[in-house]
C-alpha cells in the first residue's frame, strides 16, 4: 500500500508556478491575477479564502480579497463580478460559496466571464468539459486526476466508481475521466444514495473516488484487493480527546480500507490540499489564455 501524498504534490506545483511567475517577472511581464469575493462572515470561508491568498503570496501571484457584508444586494454583487469581468490585471474571479440565501448562485456564478471562471463551475466550462473541449476544470476534481498522474497510477479501460454526485466532485470528476485522454479513458460508474446496496458498485471498482460526505462509510468489507482509493471526504466529528474538540475524518474508513488497497489518499493531506493547488493552476492558465489573446 502506498500513500498518495497531496500535500507534497500540491507543494510540487506551486514550486513549477513560482518558478513560472519569477520568470515573468525577470522579464518585466504582467504576473497572473485572482480575485476572490467573500460575502458575509462564515467562519470557514474566512479561513479558506485566506488559505488562498497565502498560497498567492507564496508563488508572487497578485491577489487581492473583496470582504462584502452579508446584507449586500444581489445587484451589487453582480455590479462587483461584472468590474472584475472587465478588469486586465485580474484573470481568475472566485466567489466563495455557500452566498446568503436572498442572492441567487447560479446567476452569480453565469456572470462570471468563463475566461475567468477558475472554479470551473460556469455552464459553459461544464458543458465544453463534458463534450471534450478545453475549458477550467472545477478544482477539486482537477486534483484528482493530477494526483492519478503524478503518482502514474494507469485509467485507461479501469473500472472507476465514484460514490457521489455533487456539482463540485461527482459529476466533473465522471465527465473528466471518461474522456478519451491521458490518465483518464475509464470506465466509469456514479453511485449516489438511490443505489440499493451501493458495496454491490464498490466492489467492482479498480479505482474508487468516494465524495459521499459520511464519515468512515466506506469499509474493508465494500472493496476488493489492490483497489485504488480516492478519499475526498473532510468531515467533522466530535472528540474531546483533541485540543480542538473533533477530528478529521475522510469517507474511508481508513485502518480497514488501508490494508486492502494498492493506494490511498490520507485525511487530512491528501486531495484536500489540492484543491487550492489546481485553483491557481487554472488561474495560470486563465492568464496565459487571456494575455495571448490580448497579443494577437
Amino acid at each position: 500500500m502506498q500513500i498518495i501524498d497531496g500535500k507534497k504534490t500540491a507543494s510540487d506545483i506551486r514550486e513549477e508556478l513560482k518558478s513560472e511567475i519569477n520568470s515573468l517577472i525577470q522579464y518585466g511581464k504582467k504576473v497572473p491575477g485572482l480575485v476572490a469575493i467573500l460575502v458575509g462572515e462564515d467562519p470557514a470561508s474566512q479561513i479558506y479564502v485566506k488559505s488562498k491568498g497565502r498560497a498567492c503570496e507564496e508563488i508572487g501571484m497578485l491577489h487581492k480579497t473583496e470582504i462584502l457584508p452579508e446584507s449586500i444586494s444581489e445587484e451589487k454583487l453582480l455590479d462587483l463580478v461584472n468590474h472584475y469581468n472587465n478588469n486586465d490585471s485580474y484573470h481568475g474571479i472566485l466567489v466563495q460559496l455557500p452566498l446568503p440565501k436572498h442572492i441567487n448562485e447560479d446567476k452569480i456564478i453565469e456572470s462570471i466571464k468563463p475566461e475567468k471562471d477558475v472554479d470551473g463551475f460556469h455552464p459553459i466550462n461544464v458543458g465544453r468539459l463534458v463534450i471534450g473541449k478545453d475549458a477550467l476544470r472545477s478544482c477539486t476534481p482537477a486534483g484528482i486526476q493530477e494526483l492519478l498522474k503524478r503518482y502514474h497510477i494507469e485509467t485507461k479501460g479501469k473500472h472507476l466508481v465514484i460514490v457521489g454526485r455533487s456539482n463540485i466532485v461527482g459529476k466533473p470528476i465522471a465527465n473528466i475521466m471518461v474522456q478519451k485522454e491521458e490518465f483518464a479513458n475509464s470506465i466509469v460508474t456514479v453511485c449516489h444514495s438511490a443505489a440499493k446496496d451501493l458495496s454491490y458498485f464498490t466492489k467492482q471498482a479498480d479505482i474508487l473516488i468516494a465524495a459521499i460526505g459520511k464519515p468512515e462509510f466506506i469499509t474493508g468489507k465494500m472493496v476488493k484487493d489492490n483497489v485504488v482509493i480516492i478519499d475526498v471526504g473532510i468531515n467533522r466529528v466530535e472528540d474531546k480527546t483533541n485540543k480542538k474538540g473533533y477530528k478529521v475524518l475522510g469517507d474511508v474508513k481508513f485502518d480497514e480500507v488501508s490494508k486492502k488497497c494498492s493506494y490511498i489518499t490520507p485525511v487530512p493531506g491528501g486531495v484536500g490540499p489540492m484543491t487550492i493547488a489546481m485553483l491557481l493552476k487554472n488561474t495560470f492558465k486563465a492568464y496565459q489564455k487571456l494575455v495571448n489573446k490580448n497579443e494577437l
